[in-house]
Formats: C-alpha cells, sequence, structure tokens
C-alpha cells in the first residue's frame, strides 16, 4: 500500500495549468539501493502502482510529493484547490473482496448521522476510483489529508510514549469516535492501534511548504518539523472493520491485542474494539506492550501464552464465559486456573491519580465483554475527564 500527498484540482481545462516537477537538481539514488516499499521482505515490484510525482490521476489529482509507505498528512482548503491524501493499494488481484468490503464500509458512515460529536474524529472518504498499472488495475481511496500516526510520534519521543495531556485527549477523541461508530453507524473497527490514529494540523502552512519544497529540492529530503502543527487525533484505516449488526465469530485484530472471545472463538461483537483500546492505552502511556503472548517453548506468538498472561494480570475466566467459546477445550481444563497477579508496575502516575487510571483500565479489561464500559461511558471517565480540565 502506497500512501502520496496529493494536490486535488476541480478539473483539467483552459483554466488550470498542472505544476512542474521537472526541477533536475535531485539526488539520484541507485537502482541497485532498495528504499521504502523494496525494504519489505518479499517485495515484488509488479505489485505496487508506479506513482511518478507530477502524475494527473482521474483528471483531478496532480501528485506533489511522497510521505513514504504507510504515512500520511492533514488536510488544508484553499481557493480553486486543496490538498488530500490519495492512497493506492497494491493490485487488486491481491486484495480481492477487502476492496468492496472496505468501501461498504465507508459508504455506511456517509450515510450514518452527522451531527454526533465522534462523527470529525472518523476519517472520512472523499472519492474513490481505480487505476491501471503494468500489471493490473489498482484501488486508490482519496481522504482529507492527515499528519502524522501516533506510532510516529511515539518512534520521534525520546521517552516512546505519550505526555498524559496528550494521551487524554487522544483517549476522550477515540471515545467519542468509537462511541460514533458502534451506536450510529454500528460499525466494528476491530484493528485500534497506534499507526491507526493519526494526528491533525493546526496551521495549513505546512502543506504549501510541503509542495513548495518539493517543486524548489526534490526528493529525498528529511522531513520538517511539525509538532506545533498537531491537530486532533483522528480514527483511521477501515480496511478491516466491519458490520456491527452481523454475526461475528472470526479470527480478527493483532496477535497483543486480541479479546478473549476472540481468541477462544466465541461469538464477539462492539466490545472487541474497548478490549483493543485497553491494550492500545498501555502501549501509549507505558512505552511497552500489555501483553505479548510470547510462547517460551516455541519462541513466538502462541494463543495459550496469551490467555497465560491475560489470567495473571485479570484472574480466571468464569465458567459461563468459558462456555461461549468453541476452542475452550483446547486451552482449559475441567480444573481451569487459578493464578492471579496485580497489573504490571506502573510507572508514571502516583497517588490518586494512578488508581483513576487503573480503573479506567480495569473497565476495559474484562474477561466477559458486557462487564466493558461503552465507549460513551469511557468517554466520561473521570480520569479522562479530569485530565482533560486541567
Amino acid at each position: 500500500m502506497l500512501m502520496s500527498f496529493l494536490q486535488s484540482l476541480p478539473r483539467l481545462g483552459p483554466r488550470w495549468t498542472p505544476l512542474n516537477f521537472t526541477n533536475p537538481n535531485f539526488i539520484r539514488l541507485s537502482t541497485s539501493q532498495a528504499i521504502e516499499e523494496e525494504t519489505i521482505p518479499g517485495y515484488i515490484a509488479g505489485r505496487y502502482y508506479p506513482t511518478r510525482i507530477g502524475e494527473i490521476l482521474k483528471d483531478r489529482y496532480q501528485v506533489v510529493g511522497k510521505l513514504g509507505f504507510g504515512a500520511s498528512s492533514n488536510r488544508v482548503a484553499r481557493t480553486y484547490r486543496r490538498y488530500v491524501t490519495l492512497k493506492i493499494y497494491i493490485k487488486s488481484a491481491l486484495m480481492g473482496q477487502q476492496l468492496d468490503d472496505e468501501l461498504k464500509i465507508y459508504k455506511r458512515i456517509e450515510g450514518a448521522p452527522q451531527r454526533h460529536p465522534g462523527r470529525k474524529y472518523v476519517r472520512s472518504l472523499l472519492d474513490s476510483f481505480d487505476v491501471s498499472g503494468p500489471e493490473d488495475r489498482h484501488r486508490c481511496l482519496v481522504h482529507p489529508p492527515l499528519w502524522e500516526s501516533v506510532l510516529d510520534f511515539l518512534f520521534r519521543n525520546p521517552v516512546q510514549r505519550l505526555p498524559t495531556p496528550i494521551l487524554a485527549v487522544t483517549l476522550h477523541r477515540l471515545f467519542l469516535a468509537l462511541d460514533y461508530l458502534h451506536t450510529e453507524c454500528k460499525i466494528i473497527h476491530t484493528d485500534i492501534k497506534a499507526d491507526n490514529i493519526m494526528f491533525g494540523i493546526a496551521d495549513d502552512s505546512v502543506l504549501s511548504e510541503f509542495e513548495n519544497n518539493e517543486l524548489q529540492h526534490p526528493c529525498p529530503r528529511k522531513d520538517s518539523e511539525c509538532l506545533k502543527n498537531l491537530g486532533a487525533p483522528i480514527l483511521c484505516d477501515f480496511g478491516s472493520a466491519v458490520m456491527g449488526d452481523e454475526e461475528h465469530s472470526e479470527d480478527i485484530q493483532p496477535d497483543i491485542y486480541r479479546a478473549p472471545e476472540v481468541i477462544l472463538q466465541a461469538p464477539w461483537s462492539y466490545k472487541v474494539d474497548i478490549w483493543n483500546v485497553g491494550c492500545v492505552i498501555w502501549n501509549l502511556f507505558e512505552g511497552e506492550s500489555l501483553f505479548s503472548g510470547q510462547d517460551p517453548e516455541f519462541q513466538t506468538y502462541r494463543s495459550r501464552a496469551h490467555l497465560a498472561e491475560m489470567i495473571r494480570l485479570l484472574g480466571p475466566p468464569s465458567p459461563d464465559f468459558l462456555a461461549r467459546g468453541n476452542l475452550t477445550p483446547k486451552f482449559f481444563s475441567q480444573e481451569g486456573i487459578s493464578s492471579v497477579s496485580p497489573f504490571p508496575i506502573f510507572r508514571h502516575l502516583e497517588g490518586e491519580e494512578k488508581e483513576m487510571f487503573l480503573r479506567l483500565l480495569r473497565k476495559m479489561l474484562q474477561w466477559e465483554p458486557e462487564k466493558r464500559s461503552s465507549a460513551m461511558e469511557l468517554e466520561q471517565d473521570e480520569w479522562v475527564q479530569a485530565e482533560l480540565h486541567k
């Protein structure tokens, strides 16, 4: 998947002149030097659309720069033109039904009520089309541009964690976004992680600067600092989202974020997103994963190791919950397991503030989905609200 930063133009015609990106003063890289997508294990060039800076797609979008694979940027509005992000997927034959499923999700979001306060924290789709590549067609999704992901922010932060005020704002907006998805759109995201939460830009000038830099000093080049331009966090990437008004028991979520009902192959619904957020919070605030799932015998992720970590943290699950899972007999004997220990060492809060934060986590990390709080209840959590009003 390729993320390109584009300039959206109303139409090709006599009033519009494409920008000229033929400045020859750029560093020429050797064809044998692997960069970006080429560094991915198993990379095959024919799977990707060979986007060129200055290229015009659908008679409307001129590519003005590439932010790198998996990266994005933020929105700026101008008279007669605006900036957007174009996500160009690998060739359609490899994506299959997922391409159409993702469009159905965005259409449902578009058809849902727009006045919910969480709507503005969910990324919208502006346009979609297919473009022909050397070997196949490629699906293109057009979004309002955003800046960097929370994961990128963490990598650039020397302590590898979110400061408390930023975490509180991020969680507040994320809970609003999830409440909108769950209650108004009837959508389950299923893939909430730091690189699927992206920041906006408060200062529009960074986008025009990006374009001018590409015109005058063509890439490769270093990204400019723009922490001062970060805007509200937005929940992105609905490629794995599903309809919440349908029955589900299939395998979902990144390994370390899998909810217990998913691992046990029990029916699941909206509350898998709540469990997912509870795990992500630990990553964002502690700079490490709450669960690893690493099996010492096999030296890799295994569901049995993940469940053992859950038991050490939360205590044993109830017999009623275990009875729901098709895979329960694979992991649990009739005697069950009774070991339990407190949450891992918590390093960044003390006293009542620490207890409030742990209560927030416990509202999300429960074996039984019905015992987990809803997104709206979490948005009103005492720790979140206290941090927002400091």
